[in-house]
């Protein structure tokens, strides 16, 4: 780059969707999302949460970039976080420190935040576990990282190969993060909401003995499917 550039950059103003359709997704299964949205949204499937048994969330992302072995973006989302935000800060999937501990996430349990999500580690497992807060993340390493920047604030970011832009809605459970886009939430919440009964009715028809659905019937049976 030509100029060092700023420390920490904060882009404030973004819209945020209405509470209610935020917890309108409270509790939504992530692949029930996934299916509501074309079988997409979820990220990579390598960040995981750190505390299975306590991985549900639902909130408006925050979002930060945070530049390799640097915690100034993290921070900088904290402070500007609203109690209920979800903090999805991209590290460029960097694993040689951490980006957050469990002095952070005391932090932002303090401040109302609903999870904190990243493409890079944390450090102090168990204290981030002792805190309550949903984290997710690739691993655990006690590397730690230094405080110099540059980082940016409520910009777009790319996290586990889906494009995240403040005020989306984040949903996470045991299995996965998925990013509803704000533009679309109120479709794809329709679309859930329907996914959602077939998922009820062919769980019923399973309990009931179903062995094939019938669309693999119908496929099956058609002309496409040549026997040897």
């Amino acid at each position: 780059m030509i100029d060092n550039p700023p420390l920490l950059s904060i882009h404030r103003g973004f819209a945020r969707p209405d509470r209610a359709l935020v917890v309108a997704f409270r509790g939504a299964q992530t692949s029930h999302l996934c299916d509501a949205m074309d079988g997409r949204g979820a990220l990579d499937w390598r960040i995981k949460p750190l505390d299975p048994t306590n991985a549900g969330f639902v909130g408006v992302a925050m979002t930060a970039h945070a530049y390799p072995a640097d915690i100034v973006a993290m921070f900088g989302a904290l402070a500007e976080a609203q109690p209920g935000d979800v903090i999805v800060c991209a590290n460029d999937a960097f694993t040689g420190t951490a980006v957050f501990g469990d002095l952070a996430a005391g932090m932002m349990r303090n401040k109302g935040v609903s999870a904190f999500v990243t493409d890079g580690l944390a450090r102090d497992k168990a204290g981030i576990i002792v805190t309550g807060l949903p984290v997710f993340c690739q691993g655990i390493s006690p590397n730690s990282p230094a405080r110099n920047g540059p980082g940016v604030v409520g910009a777009p970011v790319t996290l586990g190969g889906v494009h995240v832009c403040p005020g989306d809605i984040i949903v996470g459970d045991a299995d996965a993060v998925v990013v509803v886009p704000q533009g679309s939430a109120t479709e794809v919440l329709a679309r859930l909401r329907a996914v959602q009964a077939a998922e009820l009715e062919t769980e019923k028809k399973v309990r009931d003995g179903l062995v094939i659905p019938s669309f693999m019937v119908d496929i099956l049976a058609s002309a496409r499917i040549v026997g040897r």
